[in-house]
């Protein structure tokens, strides 16, 4: 195997205050490593390049602006770009731990893969809300975690912190337009194409992820309407446990409904679950705040996105409807 020169690919856009915020974390990284990093510019009206420019004597980075196409199409163009041979996407909303890339080239020196995904956390900086979003997002009693077999060679990885070599993206042609669904979608078709990926446990990123209800609603009501389109399109990733915010989500107004007539024992199930929430939140973050943020945040995480997904299933699946046309604000044009 060549030695590995990592090259980081982030689009932004609209956000120079995180690009600032994580480019410093870069100049504090261990080891002495080689790689480059590659700002691309997604059509932002709100430029990052002054940010980037006072790192430039620091860090090794290339800025490029390009036509707004999404963050997909804007990973492609940078990993084309790129000087690296071995590329790690992240989001601009994350930070860095210090040991990140000594973890990320100790494992893949004793275990090389083609592609690879690592947790995100919450920082201790974060505000209540973005802590407990992330509880919401990552806890083992929500949906957190569904991305394959997370000890197998078919981990799926999401592009907030995704590595993969230039070998598979050549082979791949990269990410698709669709957005969000555009990580899983790429990491099903390395799968197919025979190419092996995994979870490095301990390569974490502090993801700041959305900061307001309205916004996090936004997005696990899209992470909803696109899962129908991915099985559509990868039929042997259907999975049951897909279904499972849309049936609680349904199974929530049931138990309601019986209330009124004076049938009880489905809302309390419903209650018990969320005073566990609520004690696994109180345990983790020790803030009764963001363990009561926590459970409004499964409540958002699972009606929103149980929502997308059975109004996305009804008409993909049970009316044949084109996705591209159905559901266009979830698809971007590619720019050359």
């Amino acid at each position: 195997m060549e030695p590995l020169h990592f090259s980081f690919i982030i689009p932004v856009y609209n956000r120079p205050e995180e690009v600032h915020e994580l480019l410093d974390s870069f100049t504090k990284l261990e080891g002495n490593f080689e790689y480059s990093i590659c700002i691309i510019e997604d059509g932002s009206s709100i430029s990052s390049k002054e940010i980037v420019e006072r790192f430039n004597e620091q860090l090794n980075i290339s800025y490029f602006y390009k036509e707004n196409s999404g963050p997909g199409d804007s990973r492609n163009y940078g990993m084309s770009r790129a000087q690296g041979n071995y590329f790690i996407i992240l989001d601009s909303d994350v930070l860095l731990p210090k040991d990140y890339l000594q973890v990320v080239s100790n494992s893949l020196s004793e275990n090389y893969v083609d592609c690879f995904g690592g947790p995100d956390a919450a920082h201790a900086s974060f505000s209540n809300l973005q802590k407990a979003i992330n509880f919401a997002m990552t806890s083992f009693i929500t949906t957190g975690g569904i991305r394959g077999g997370k000890d197998s060679d078919k981990f799926q990885p999401r592009s907030f912190n995704m590595g993969l070599s230039k070998k598979a993206f050549v082979a791949t042609g990269g990410f698709g337009t669709i957005h969000p669904g555009e990580d899983p979608d790429l990491s099903l078709r390395l799968i197919n194409l025979g190419f092996k990926s995994k979870l490095i446990k301990d390569a974490l990123v502090y993801h700041k992820r959305r900061i307001s209800w309205t916004k996090f609603y936004q997005q696990v009501h899209k992470f909803g309407m696109v899962r129908p389109i991915l099985n559509s399109w990868h039929p042997k990733s259907e999975r049951f446990i897909f279904w499972m915010p849309t049936l609680f989500s349904l199974g929530f107004v049931l138990s309601i409904i019986l209330f009124l007539f004076q049938v009880n024992w489905l809302l309390y199930i419903y209650i018990v679950y969320f005073i566990i929430a609520f004690a696994v939140a109180l345990l983790s973050s020790r803030s009764i705040i963001i363990a009561f943020l926590a459970v409004v945040a499964i409540s958002v995480q699972f009606f929103g996105y149980g929502y997308g997904f059975l109004k996305s299933t009804i008409a993909i699946k049970f009316l044949n409807k084109n996705p591209e046309k159905r559901f266009p604000k979830l698809f971007f044009k590619h720019v050359q």
